[in-house]
């Protein structure tokens, strides 16, 4: 017979709202999907750099890097997959507690995944899509993993031989074949500041 966990939530005086008024913002997280190579982490990347100048306290949680280490062993199955995102999600949940804006850079290919993450998160999450054409990120891929999962050396890449499923309804849409770097980081700087504007 499987023993009974006995687990209570223990409540601690400082809150999020506090960590918050002492930070000067909101917490948020930024959930940046989109196919391999689509420019979620560039956009990131240059994002976090306009919030940090701005005094916003911010963190990264990167796809590749989370896999090296948290999430090491799992693999690109579809039940693996699913596993990686609601640890990621646990994660973004504790981090966004301390008050911090989060930028999630992870492909989420599925909705259901980026629901379940909306549902944990609440109102603290962003989505945004990066939508770029599948061709234009096999062009950019520097890892040559596209090319591996066109020849069968990598099973279960999104794209090719695993679904990529269109968010619904984002918060912020960037379609990098018709806009610049410089706009589509405007654009989720413009949908990211009125969202955390001074918890003050």
């Amino acid at each position: 017979m499987k023993e009974k966990l006995y687990i209570v939530e223990q409540q601690y005086k400082i809150t999020r709202l506090d960590r918050e008024l002492a930070n000067g913002h909101k917490a948020a997280c930024v959930w940046f999907t989109g196919l391999s190579g689509s420019g979620k982490s560039t956009i990131a990347n240059l994002v976090e750099e306009e919030l940090y100048n701005l005094g916003v306290k911010t963190y990264t949680l990167d796809g590749d890097n989370i896999r090296r280490g948290l999430n090491v062993g799992l693999t690109f199955t579809d039940e693996d997959r699913s596993e990686n995102l609601r640890r990621i999600g646990e994660v973004a949940k504790l981090m966004c507690d301390t008050g911090l804006v989060l930028l999630a850079t992870f492909i989420t290919p599925l909705e259901r995944q980026r629901q379940s993450l909306r549902y944990a998160l609440g109102e603290m999450f962003i989505e945004v899509f990066v939508d770029t054409p599948i061709e234009i990120c096999e062009e950019r891929d520097v890892k040559g993993l596209y090319k591996k999962a066109r020849t069968g050396e990598i099973s279960n890449f999104t794209g090719i031989s695993s679904p990529f499923e269109c968010p619904v309804s984002p918060e912020i849409y960037i379609n990098t074949t018709n806009q610049t770097l410089e706009q589509s980081v405007n654009l989720v700087l413009e949908g990211v500041l009125p969202k955390i504007k001074s918890a003050n």
